[in-house]
């Protein structure tokens, strides 16, 4: 066993989902699957003549333990093999999963928990992972699984290279193929050099899509080589990265992004793209941070 994956449980139909795709996970990892509830004491902001009951933590802790016995139970039908391990920890479960996170090579969420807002497509908590979680955030949507290829967005960018490593290294564990799709209009694609001195920034017919092939090409240079058995189709498409990635989701059983690509501004966790697909797209979504970047 090397390695350890990281899922939070709240007792939801969605955190169930979850631990059964970490169960996967660890399964394909060969890692042990550590199973989290985390809670906290609410806050009463009223009198005190006026406050109701609270629960006493010894029945806290044992509701949390009955829904970590039902998580353990779920994750053991999935992957009997894995090493499964559960803890409560009293905190906010952001905080406590992305203190988890410091020592796991993936952590597993649910797009949304037990105290989501009815309509919101993705929680706070998978929302605010995403951003600030120090490893790849795997983010599972409650939908069935789907037998088609892992979809990779690529902007070229030197932060978005850590998403293009776990996308391949996925595929592999998964044994599917993989589609790296990059959109590009001409707001966002690069400059190409300039081929004519009177007229510096005129591109020739088919420049700067030939340019965006090329980039493509390049942000893959050596993975195909490392996993041979990874069928890989290139797909470069001129039009919004957003609705480009959304639509390519729908038969996709992971969409795989960066947390910051190229366009984005300084200091930003999330980058716009990475928040759209959060909360758009039709299948689990990886958000994956360049090492270091913090």
């Amino acid at each position: 066993m090397s390695g350890l994956v990281i899922v939070g449980a709240d007792g939801s139909a969605s955190s169930l989902g979850a631990v059964e795709a970490a169960a996967r996970e660890a399964r394909w990892r060969d890692a042990g699957l550590r199973i989290v509830h985390a809670f906290h004491w609410p806050v009463a902001r009223m009198p005190l003549w006026q406050a109701l009951p609270m629960p006493a933590e010894g029945e806290i802790r044992k509701m949390s333990e009955g829904l970590l016995a039902e998580a353990v139970e779920r994750a053991r039908t999935v992957a009997p093999s894995v090493d499964v391990t559960d803890a409560v920890v009293v905190g906010e479960p952001v905080t406590v999963l992305e203190a988890q996170s410091r020592a796991a090579e993936l952590v597993v969420v649910g797009s949304r928990g037990m105290g989501g807002f009815v309509g919101l497509l993705v929680g706070s908590t998978a929302v605010h992972l995403a951003a600030h979680g120090r490893c790849p955030v795997l983010v599972v949507r409650d939908r069935s699984e789907s037998t088609g290829p892992i979809v990779l967005a690529v902007d070229g960018s030197q932060a978005g290279a850590a998403a293009v490593d776990f996308a391949f290294a996925e595929a592999a564990l998964r044994g599917v193929g993989l589609v790296a799709l990059h959109a590009w209009t001409t707001w966002n694609a690069p400059m190409p050099p300039p081929q004519d001195p009177v007229e510096p920034y005129a591109s020739g017919p088919g420049m700067l899509a030939q340019a965006e092939e090329r980039l493509l090409a390049e942000a893959l240079a050596g993975h195909r080589e490392r996993y041979p058995d990874v069928p890989v189709e290139l797909r470069v498409t001129r039009g919004g990265t957003r609705e480009a990635l959304i639509e390519a989701s729908g038969t996709a059983p992971l969409l795989v992004v960066g947390a910051r690509g190229r366009g984005g501004f300084a200091g930003l966790l999330l980058g716009s793209v990475s928040q759209a697909v959060l909360h758009h797209a039709h299948c689990p979504v990886a958000v994956v941070h360049q090492p270091g970047a913090r």
